[in-house]
């Protein structure tokens, strides 16, 4: 006997359907035109571009409140230059706690082991959907992690645990986070990330945001191991000061920076930082208020407290499902994924290729609340359609 989908096809689209965890959703009524006045065919380096730049720096520190004496530069190669120049910079002054719980944290343990090869490390790890114990890290040490969890959908509760009288560094991996959270500057001394997250900029470049703790380490720690010119951050014993005012290392593109401003403009018109993590709340809650009815959908993160409102990853709880091998699963969820994006439903919502088989949708400001529930509606239809296509097949 053949079973037939029950439920009814949606009668209404969402009007971005882009739900991508980076490059993220453009801001609403985004549109080419937003970039009229990017400064093509002109120099970064004369009195214009670095104007540009320098404006971008400008308005991250008013948008999400960065203390003045906090430096912010631009750096090449986005949140993965970005972090990785601050961790060849200055790792190995003093011992290093390393956190991971999904695929980039483990990254950053990987760099920091085995190709820094830094003898003094503890590493703290937790499976997809977990966070390691907060209470066993010493702030007395240098401390690596990240603060939202892109491809796991868990994030850092607080940043309680972070001692305001620690002797170490703190280097925080923002990427997801900023934009979209209330971080703690005066508890973190290196921020990183990149414009191709939270407010939907272009990729290819970083931020990097250093503490005056982080300046001193700089300043007075030689690490014994070559650094290429991308990652140097000090000539001699002196800062460089023109990254962090606008003379970039390297080339970046005006047409990306022009959207950068026209990112961090209409965050400011909405009302800056708290509209922005008020609209991204919104969207978590939206899917926690539908996956508590929901008939086959859970977080992947088991604790309320730590889930992203930016990367919010789900699983299947299906009792069907859970008996289907690998391979079925994926073909399962291929099929329920690829109706959604043909129907022009909703774009990019697997998950990351190292993470649990499931889904990932991208909640940050940019995304529209009504968006995302048209998006829960085609996902119950989706599921239930690929469902009645594996039981027939």
């Amino acid at each position: 006997m053949q079973l037939e989908n029950s439920m009814t096809r949606p009668a209404n689209l969402p009007t971005n359907p882009d739900f991508s965890s980076g490059p993220c959703a453009k801001r609403p009524g985004w549109s080419l035109s937003a970039l009229s006045d990017a400064l093509v065919g002109r120099s970064h380096r004369s009195k214009p571009g670095k104007a540009k730049l320098q404006e971008v720096i400008n308005l991250s520190r008013e948008v999400l409140g960065i203390p003045e004496d906090y430096r912010i530069g631009i750096v090449p190669g986005s949140d993965t230059g970005a972090i990785e120049m601050a961790l060849w910079s200055m790792l190995g002054a003093r011992g290093v706690d390393v956190l991971a719980w999904e695929s980039f944290g483990k990254e950053w343990v990987t760099d920091i082991t085995k190709q820094l090869k830094l003898a003094d490390v503890n590493v703290y790890e937790a499976p997809y959907g977990e966070i390691p114990d907060l209470a066993k890290v010493d702030t007395n040490r240098d401390v690596v992690f990240t603060w939202n969890g892109t491809t796991s959908g868990v994030r850092v509760p607080n940043g309680d645990w972070i001692s305001d009288s620690r002797e170490g560094l703190t280097f925080c991996d923002a990427t997801s986070a900023v934009f979209a959270m209330d971080l703690p500057w005066k508890k973190l001394d290196v921020i990183t990330w990149s414009w191709q997250k939270v407010l939907g900029g272009e990729g290819a470049h970083g931020m990097l945001v250093l503490s005056p703790r982080a300046v001193e380490r700089l300043t007075s720690f030689k690490p014994q191991r070559p650094l290429p010119k991308i990652f140097r951050l000090v000539k001699g014993t002196e800062l460089i000061e023109g990254i962090f005012s606008g003379e970039t290392i390297n080339t970046p593109s005006m047409l990306a920076v022009e959207d950068a401003l026209d990112g961090l403009k209409w965050a400011k018109s909405i009302g800056g930082l708290s509209q922005l993590i008020a609209r991204s709340e919104a969207n978590l809650k939206a899917i926690s208020d539908w996956q508590q009815t929901s008939t086959w959908a859970t977080f992947l993160a088991s604790d309320p407290a730590t889930r992203s409102s930016t990367s919010i990853c789900l699983a299947v709880n299906d009792a069907d499902f859970a008996t289907w091998d690998s391979k079925k699963q994926a073909a399962f969820l291929k099929s329920l994924t690829g109706l959604v994006e043909s129907e022009g439903a909703g774009l990019d919502i697997g998950s990351y290729r190292d993470a649990p088989a499931g889904l990932r949708i991208w909640g940050g400001g940019t995304v529209e609340t009504s968006d995302i529930k048209l998006l829960l509606e085609w996902l119950d239809y989706a599921f239930s359609t690929s469902k009645s296509a594996v039981a027939n097949s």
